[in-house]
């Protein structure tokens, strides 16, 4: 399988992509250059991929990259975070999607209707399966939290993806409906059971803002 890299310049962040006679698959428009013999392809959808991707307004024009070599993908101010695949399932956020290994597949999960609308997670999300390398892109740096028959309430869209085995749903952050609307967290997203979310809770300018200031800080003797 190819190699996923985050590199990191000046604040800004890219992925450097490995490819030993490997093909990979992006995001439509990642691509930054490439050195080596690597060919790219962009496939027409089928009439019935084209009106999925009306109704969901998710990217359907994903191309792959094969070859020997090296591909750079687009840098940003934002970050970016690897996630290895054993076989299992995961739900992205909407737009976290940015490249895989072609031994992923990538689908799209319909949440329900309440959840979707309300919660800001959006009807439509990415969905990610199989055996490989997903690259992911992460707004700051990124916590994982493993539950086991357990219980997360996340305020606000912190979480940009979860397994497909915890159960998802926003519901009023207390059991009362002016309890809700007066602890200033009316509606919070839900995840119930045994899998892992990945929350990002603190954006990179932030970070970047807060390491800046304590550098500026004069530094005290013990």
């Amino acid at each position: 399988m190819a190699s996923f890299e985050v590199i990191e310049r000046e604040s800004l962040r890219l992925v450097k992509v490995t490819l030993q006679n490997e093909t990979v698959r992006t995001e439509s428009g990642a691509m930054y250059y490439i050195r080596g013999n690597i060919q790219m392809k962009s496939k027409a959808p089928s009439a019935g991929g084209f009106l999925k991707s009306l109704a969901t307004r998710e990217n359907i024009f994903r191309p792959t990259y094969t070859g020997t070599g090296e591909l750079y993908l687009e840098p940003s101010l934002s970050g970016y975070h690897i996630l290895e695949l054993d076989g299992s399932e995961w739900i992205l956020d909407s737009g976290a999607y940015w490249a895989s290994d072609s031994t992923v597949e990538v689908g799209i999960e319909r949440n329900k209707f309440l959840s979707g609308l309300v919660g800001g997670e959006g009807l439509f999300q990415t969905k990610v399966k199989g055996r490989g390398t997903v690259v992911m892109v992460a707004q700051g740096p990124v916590e994982v939290i493993n539950l086991r028959n357990d219980r997360l309430v996340v305020d606000g869209n912190f979480a940009i993806a979860r397994t497909n085995t915890l159960t998802y749903r926003v519901e009023k952050a207390t059991k009362s409906f002016l309890g809700s609307m007066t602890s200033g967290e009316f509606l919070v997203n839900s995840f119930e059971g045994t899998g892992t979310v990945l929350l990002t809770p603190v954006p990179y300018w932030q970070v970047m803002m807060l390491r800046q200031i304590s550098a500026a800080l004069p530094k005290t003797s013990s």
